[in-house]
């Protein structure tokens, strides 16, 4: 009776093997095609990446005019420091954004 269980477990586990074996071969993709599918979804969306980046910048570049208005209305003396940080920043999104753009040539 053990053995009759064994060899049906052994039986049932080799065609279940098979089974994926034979799934995952049916599934298998070229990995050019899926390179290429990849590519082309990434530069479909590269213009509206590049886009919100120059808009988080315009918003960087908004917030950190209203924060250095409000400094130097106040007569802070370290308005200097906080104007070339936010300008900094908002230049720094600008630039990766072009940078990426022209260095991938999309």
């Amino acid at each position: 009776m053990k053995k009759v269980i064994a060899r049906r477990k052994l039986i049932s586990g080799t065609i279940c093997f098979v089974l994926v074996l034979l799934t995952a071969s049916a599934i298998a993709q070229d990995g050019n095609a899926g390179i290429n599918e990849a590519n082309t979804k990434v530069r479909s969306y590269f213009a509206a990446g590049v886009n919100l980046m120059y808009a988080v910048g315009a918003i960087v570049g908004l917030i950190g005019a209203v924060k250095v208005y409000q400094k130097w209305n106040s007569g802070d003396h370290d308005t200097g420091k906080v104007a070339a940080a936010w300008f900094g920043s908002c230049v720094f999104l600008v630039i990766v954004a072009t940078v990426i753009r022209s260095f991938f040539g999309v």
